[in-house]
């Protein structure tokens, strides 16, 4: 009845020759994130400081992004995808070149942490960095403690000695679904390029990781955040920041189960999860906006006070809580940075080797 109400009254001015003033539009800004990656809070406030609505889908592969990116007019301004994606999409000409005149909190990011983007993004012309962090082993530390006595899990040899990881194969395992990650880590553990592209290399890496199946309850790379909190898991190779997520649910459920997290000595793959807008958003200051109120330090240390991973912002360390800041597989010291590595994107017959080896890998056809 309002809506024909206000028909009848616009209508009534236009046979006046009166002006019908224009209802002002609702600006939106649609963002398409990894799930549990950002403090809901932060989005509220944002759009109660601009007016500005979002719109927040949330995704958990990078491979369903690109199949979202490729197909074409997603309807999203705003996406995270991590680097070596990153690199491949912004050849495919999937992004805009970013403005950084309309970006003043560019000032607060971290030189080195972009300087690592600038592998995927020579220049940092279409990226900024939202978090970073590594895969390692996530465990639950009472049943580590019963099957390897007090030497807690801090070497690859866990998942890639067989005899090891059958040990935490009754209390279950979880593997991330994440060629990427696992084939580089693979490869680094068997002393080869952890960035090789010889196919005789990665079919030694599939061969070890062809091995892990019999051991392994599930591939997936979010769920084994709740297994691991409700102890329906006791070991993972997951990402650092999810599983300091399973160590405060399981806190916060006051279960008694410990869980913590280890980057392995012999080093991991450092991964940079990144802030870039599709070529066909349709909503670009409000783009520009939203990424411009992420990058202000008090926002970005609340970002990562509520998911557990680094951010690209360096001004934000100080606003960051101790116990996050302190935690060395969070943020690394200078000896474990020194062991991290990044790999740049697969070619088409790199990528079609690796998705049908890993296919291989998880069901043994």
């Amino acid at each position: 009845m309002k809506s024909l109400l206000i028909m009848v009254w616009a209508f009534g001015l236009l046979l006046s020759g009166a002006s019908v003033p224009v209802l002002a539009q609702e600006r939106t800004v649609n963002v398409y994130n990894w799930s549990d990656y950002i403090d809901p809070k932060v989005i509220d406030d944002f759009t109660k400081e601009t007016g500005i609505k979002v719109v927040y889908d949330t995704y958990d592969s990078n491979e369903v992004l690109e199949t979202r990116l490729l197909a074409g007019k997603t309807g999203y301004d705003v996406v995270v995808p991590s680097g070596a994606f990153l690199q491949r999409q912004i050849a495919a000409g999937l992004y805009q070149k970013l403005d950084k005149t309309k970006l003043p909190n560019i000032k607060n990011l971290w030189p080195e942490i972009m300087a690592r983007l600038a592998v995927y993004d020579p220049g940092n012309q279409y990226a900024i960095n939202y978090m970073w962090f590594t895969t390692g082993l996530a465990y639950d530390v009472e049943k580590a403690k019963e099957r390897l006595g007090d030497e807690p899990p801090n070497s690859w040899d866990v998942v890639f000695r067989p005899e090891i990881l059958k040990k935490f194969a009754d209390c279950g395992v979880y593997v991330l679904d994440s060629p990427e990650d696992l084939f580089t880590i693979a490869l680094q553990y068997l002393r080869l390029n952890p960035d090789s592209r010889n196919q005789n290399d990665l079919k030694r890496a599939a061969d070890l990781l062809g091995a892990l199946r019999r051991n392994v309850k599930k591939f997936h790379s979010s769920e084994y955040i709740n297994a691991l909190a409700n102890g329906d898991i006791c070991l993972a190779v997951g990402w650092a920041g999810d599983s300091f997520q399973a160590r405060n649910r399981a806190r916060e459920a006051q279960n008694e189960i410990v869980i913590d997290y280890r980057i392995p000595k012999e080093g991991t793959l450092m991964s940079l999860d990144n802030l870039a807008i599709p070529k066909d958003a349709p909503h670009v200051e409000e783009a520009y906006a939203f990424i411009d109120f992420l990058l202000r330090p008090e926002i970005a240390a609340r970002n990562t006070n509520a998911t557990n991973f680094a951010n690209g912002v360096l001004a934000s360390k100080p606003l960051i809580n101790k116990d996050i800041l302190d935690n060395k597989a969070i943020y690394p010291d200078a000896a474990v940075m020194s062991k991290l590595f990044t790999v740049k994107s697969y070619d088409p017959a790199t990528q079609k080797f690796v998705t049908r080896e890993w296919t291989r890998i998880k069901t043994g056809k």
